[in-house]
């Protein structure tokens, strides 16, 4: 597949990466006490060939580590555990981006650490469960945030960017989507406000078009990129009657700020193709298509056609597949994943996978 549109080099603007596939982000629960190890290390620096490796979620405050064993960068100790990430990406001449993640309502009070709490836009819970160390809970009631609030979180997450690029990384990502915080301002099931961050489309997205701009001029627009999901249902987001309204209004907001990029993920099959395809042309820079939903390699390099801006990202294959471009290129077979070990402490399912490599070596 040496000809293939996803391994050609990519170069739109002040955006250069070595081929057009991104590893999209995932959790994989490894940072035991919230910080970052040298398993994690090793892991991303084995799927260095990726064009952009995206970070699994990172959160910017005690408050936003709604999961256990998530990491986070607002310590000076967890920063410290970053750049030995980024310095081993690097080292395999890979590019990275630090994604920060904050899980505001998908959270349990025995997730967070000392002097953490649940918080969202409104005190609305969502349904169902949440694992914890001493088994699944029914996720928390989070506290209305106050306008102090909705300030001192955007600081943190502005504060989270800046030791993100301090740490080495190339830049970071704003988790806008799959029903974290974000994503609960912009929805109308998790947002009841009457102010000015809720009600009308305006309000709605001001929360995110408030951070995204003191981000971007933190630590530059060209470092600052963003994932949506809209029409996503995932961790209690309903859908709602002007979604289209709403998206089409944020991307057209975020366009002016002239960021690296836009990450559309598609978390349903419901989600219209078509709509994408307009916010994308709404966007008019640099945009990432997750392939979460039904894109294997020849769908990908149907949507790469599309447009010389274009970039697809690729999550459940990189998990087993740590030399997966190589494989691409050679055609070769892919390892299946493992689920059972994908939130598992520990090496199993996380750097054990077989490379090419290893399979010759070992025959």
């Amino acid at each position: 597949m040496k000809n293939s549109r996803l391994l050609s080099p990519f170069n739109y603007k002040s955006f250069e990466v070595n081929n057009r596939v991104v590893m999209a982000p995932m959790t994989r629960s490894r940072a035991f006490g919230n910080i970052p190890n040298d398993l994690m290390a090793t892991y991303y620096a084995l799927r260095a060939d990726a064009g952009l490796i995206i970070t699994e979620g990172v959160s910017p405050s005690k408050n936003g580590l709604g999961y256990p064993n998530i990491p986070a960068i607002y310590s000076n100790e967890q920063l410290a555990a970053w750049r030995q990430i980024a310095d081993a990406v690097h080292a395999r001449e890979g590019k990275i981006f630090l994604q920060l993640m904050h899980t505001g309502r998908i959270a349990h009070e025995l997730n967070l650490p000392e002097g953490g709490e649940i918080l969202g836009p409104s005190a609305i819970g969502a349904e169902g469960e949440i694992y914890t160390n001493e088994g699944p809970r029914p996720k928390g009631i989070p506290r209305a945030m106050s306008k102090q609030d909705i300030a001192h979180t955007q600081n943190e997450y502005v504060q989270a960017a800046k030791n993100a690029i301090i740490a080495g990384f190339d830049g970071i990502e704003i988790h806008a989507a799959n029903g974290y915080l974000p994503n609960q301002f912009l929805n109308k099931g998790s947002n009841d406000r009457k102010d000015e961050y809720g009600g009308s489309v305006e309000n709605r997205c001001r929360f995110v078009l408030e951070l995204t701009q003191k981000i971007a001029a933190a630590i530059g627009s060209d470092k600052t990129g963003i994932r949506i999901s809209p029409f996503g249902q995932f961790n209690g987001m309903i859908l709602y009657e002007d979604i289209p309204q709403t998206y089409s209004y944020l991307v057209a907001q975020l366009k002016g700020l002239n960021l690296a990029y836009l990450h559309l993920a598609k978390m349903s099959d419901a989600v219209p193709d078509e709509f994408l395809d307009e916010l994308a042309a709404i966007f008019n820079g640099v945009v990432i298509f997750n392939g979460g939903y039904g894109y294997n390699l020849a769908k990908a390099e149907s949507v790469l056609l599309q447009s010389e801006r274009f970039l697809v990202s690729i999550g459940t294959p990189f998990v087993s597949n740590p030399d997966l471009i190589k494989r691409i290129e050679l055609k070769a077979e892919l390892n299946e994943v493992d689920e059972s070990t994908l939130y598992t402490l520990g090496e199993e399912g996380y750097i054990t996978y077989p490379t090419l490599e290893n399979c010759s070596s070992g025959s």
